[in-house]
C-alpha cells in the first residue's frame, strides 16, 4: 500500500464532513480517530474509524494511526484541511524521487484562496518571547519576524525547510519507524516542530512542495490571546522542546 491517511477528530465532525471527501480520493486508506464523543458523523465508504476510550494527545493519536495503517507514506491531516486535486500525488511523486525526503508538506492557502505562511524557521529564544507575550502588540511578528515566517520567499519550486505546520504532512514510514513516531509527551503544540527537528538530527530532509495545494481553515488560537489554556499548552510545549534540545537555547 502506498499512502495511508490519519485524521484525528476532537469535536470536529462538521469539519470532517467537508474535508474527508477530498482526502479519501487521494489516498489508499483513511483512518479517523475519534478522540471525544460526538466527533464524527457519517464518513465516506471505506473509511475506518477508531474510537478512543479516553482522550489522548494529538501526537499519541497520530502514533495510534501510524501503527494501525500500512502505507509506505502516512499523511497526517487535520480535520480543517482539504487537499486540492492531485495534492497528495504531487507530494508522493517528489518524495519518491528523493529517498532522504522524510517529510513533504504542501503549500497552504486560506479558505479565500490567499497564501498562508506554513513554512517556518526553527524557533529562536528571542522570537518566541515576542510571539507569545504581549510584546507582539508592539512588535507584530508578521512585520518584525519576516525571516521566521519566510514571508519574503514564495518559491514556485520545491525547497528544503526547517519545519512546516503539522496540519498536513506526508511522512515516510521508514523515517517514522527510525524516529519512534511523534512524541506523545506534547499536549497539543510544538509536536510538529519537534518531529521536524528530530528528522533533521536523523539526516532526513523536510521539503515544502508548492505545487501541492491544501486549503487550511487555520484557527491560530494562540495568536489571538495571551491568557488561555492554549497559551499554557504552547508554553509547556516549548519548554519540552528546549528540555529535549537544549542546544536551541543558543539560537537567540
Amino acid at each position: 500500500m502506498k499512502v495511508s491517511a490519519v485524521v484525528v477528530s476532537h469535536g470536529h465532525s462538521a469539519e470532517l464532513a467537508r474535508s474527508l471527501p477530498a482526502l479519501v480520493l487521494q489516498v489508499d486508506e483513511t483512518l479517523v480517530i475519534v478522540n471525544a464523543p460526538g466527533s464524527v458523523d457519517v464518513v465516506p465508504e471505506g473509511v475506518r474509524v477508531i474510537e478512543n476510550p479516553k482522550p489522548l494527545t494529538l501526537s499519541a493519536n497520530i502514533n495510534v494511526g501510524i501503527a494501525a495503517t500500512s502505507g509506505e507514506y502516512v499523511v497526517a491531516a487535520n480535520p480543517d484541511t482539504s487537499p486540492e486535486p492531485n495534492a497528495v500525488a504531487a507530494l508522493v511523486s517528489f518524495a519518491d524521487g528523493h529517498p532522504r525526503c522524510g517529510i513533504a508538506a504542501p503549500q497552504m492557502r486560506w479558505p479565500d484562496g490567499t497564501w498562508q505562511p506554513s513554512r517556518r524557521r526553527f524557533p529562536t529564544v528571542r522570537g518566541t518571547i515576542v510571539r507569545r507575550t504581549p510584546l507582539r502588540r508592539y512588535r507584530p511578528p508578521y512585520e518584525t519576524q519576516r525571516e521566521h515566517y519566510e514571508l519574503d520567499e514564495r518559491p514556485g519550486e520545491p525547497v528544503e525547510a526547517d519545519w512546516m505546520l503539522g496540519a498536513f504532512l506526508l511522512m515516510r514510514r521508514t523515517m517514522l519507524d527510525e524516529l519512534g513516531g511523534w512524541d506523545a509527551g506534547y499536549r497539543h503544540y510544538c509536536e510538529d516542530i519537534d518531529l521536524c527537528y528530530r528528522a533533521k538530527l536523523g539526516g532526513w530532509e523536510r521539503w515544502y512542495i508548492p505545487g501541492a495545494v491544501v486549503i487550511h481553515d487555520y484557527a491560530a488560537v494562540i495568536d489571538r490571546s495571551f491568557l488561555s489554556r492554549h497559551t499554557l499548552w504552547h508554553l509547556r510545549g516549548m519548554a519540552r522542546f528546549v528540555r529535549k534540545h537544549p542546544e536551541r537555547l543558543l539560537a537567540l
